[in-house]
């Protein structure tokens, strides 16, 4: 969003964000160099609104979802992720709007879950992740590394809970060397997982004060205020403000009740994207009506994968 420096500067302020790290002094701002946040043409929604246009859905669907900004996740379904990236931020930056990128594609992903998978070695991580960087180079994008690698780091055996930490630092250090006009931001899990404390020492281990911040409830359902306590929690822990964003993606009616957090029911689309709020900004990373997995409302719908059905459920909130 080309944003005057001055807006931006009291948009921190507000949200406590102007004494936060060396690294948010030293990189490009992205907000400045665009004018609002890019929509996905082809994003699972948009593609599913295209090929039924006649279907019931399709109009809700199209207003309620396609149109508004989202992310876009590159794992190793996008092939060549150099090309896919540069293609992708290239759009963006034409349309002089800031778009958003989440890199899924840690080895030993999901720890064997629904969304396993992941590079097959550390080192073919480490190309993909310098590849995934080069894409971007000095266009303006937003970036979410690895969502949950963090917050699992205890389902993994003894040397590979280090060998993950070296990976996402090693990403960390991609992005602020090769992506000068990138925030980056670290995966933090989301407000009743991990601990702030834990959370603080882990992000601080995989190089988070060598990027712009750290991003929390990505997939989840959380609401925006507590995800909001536990993100200065972290950032006290830490020992400066770190900015931190919020998945908003889903939000709309809190995490509920119950602990089911695979495709659950009574849960609603969250705000959309925009800067502050308690975080430094709220944005769609999950892709509404994305699957979680063969569960819940979903059941039958492979992690991934859209449901037009899933989204309809997220814009009515049963």
């Amino acid at each position: 969003m080309r944003t005057q420096t001055w807006l931006v500067a009291a948009v921190l302020a507000l949200t406590g964000l102007a004494t936060a790290s060396p690294a948010l002094a030293a990189d490009g701002n992205p907000l400045e160099k665009t004018d609002g946040f890019y929509v996905d043409p082809d994003s699972n929604p948009a593609a599913w609104v295209r090929d039924h246009p006649g279907d019931s859905l399709a109009g809700p669907i199209r207003t309620a979802i396609a149109a508004k900004p989202g992310a876009r996740w590159f794992g190793t379904w996008s092939g060549d992720v150099r090309a896919a990236v540069d293609k992708y931020t290239y759009a963006a930056d034409v349309a002089d709007k800031l778009p958003v990128l989440v890199a899924y594609n840690i080895p030993g992903r999901d720890c064997g879950g629904a969304s396993t998978g992941g590079a097959g070695s550390p080192q073919a991580y480490r190309d993909w992740i310098s590849a995934f960087a080069d894409g971007i180079g000095g266009k303006p994008a937003i970036v979410v590394i690895e969502p949950d690698a963090l917050a699992q780091l205890d389902c993994l055996p003894g040397d590979a809970r280090q060998t993950r930490i070296d990976l996402l630092e090693f990403a960390a250090t991609q992005f602020a060397q090769k992506a000068p006009n990138t925030w980056a931001y670290l995966d933090g899990g989301n407000a009743t997982w991990i601990p702030a404390a834990t959370m603080a020492a882990r992000l601080k281990s995989a190089g988070v004060q060598s990027i712009h911040g750290f991003v929390l409830n990505v997939s989840n359902f959380h609401t925006t205020a507590e995800s909001t306590t536990y993100g200065k929690a972290v950032g006290s822990a830490l020992g400066y403000a770190a900015p931190f964003v919020v998945d908003t993606s889903r939000n709309g009616n809190g995490h509920g009740t119950d602990t089911e957090w695979c495709n659950p029911p009574k849960r609603k689309l969250g705000a959309t994207a925009q800067l502050g709020g308690g975080p430094e900004m709220q944005l769609w990373i999950k892709v509404p009506g994305d699957s979680d997995g063969s569960c819940g409302y979903g059941s039958g719908v492979p992690a991934g994968t859209f449901s037009p059905d899933l989204a309809g459920h997220l814009i009515k909130g049963d």
